[in-house]
């Protein structure tokens, strides 16, 4: 009996990549260099009470959909994210960019 196999490499690879963030100084946005473009970000204050805020390919720049500690969802149009061809920068989003409070994220491209 004879055995055929063939396999093809998938055409859209996954990129994963996680990290944490603590600004000891002034509140500021802040860049994350990735290597690749992301095509979903989650950032949660893990200091703060959990807040969160999530950015989905297509949406515009400087949003995100934030999620405040009470549990409060908005769409932030002013202070989320912003994409680029290597990675993103978050803006000072006030319930989770905030001094001196540990931030976890993953971004998936």
């Amino acid at each position: 009996m004879a055995i055929t196999a063939t396999q093809v490499s998938p055409l859209n690879l996954l990129r994963m990549a996680t990290g944490r963030y603590l600004n000891t100084g002034a509140a500021a946005a802040f860049t994350i260099t990735l290597g690749f473009k992301p095509r979903y970000i989650k950032m949660v204050n893990v200091g703060g009470g959990l807040a969160s805020i999530e950015w989905f390919e297509g949406m515009a720049d400087l949003s995100g959909v934030a999620t405040a500690t009470a549990g409060d969802i908005t769409v932030d149009v002013l202070t989320g994210f912003t994409v680029t061809s290597t990675g993103f920068t978050l803006g000072i989003q006030a319930a989770v960019n905030i001094t001196n409070q540990q931030l976890s994220w993953i971004a998936l491209g």
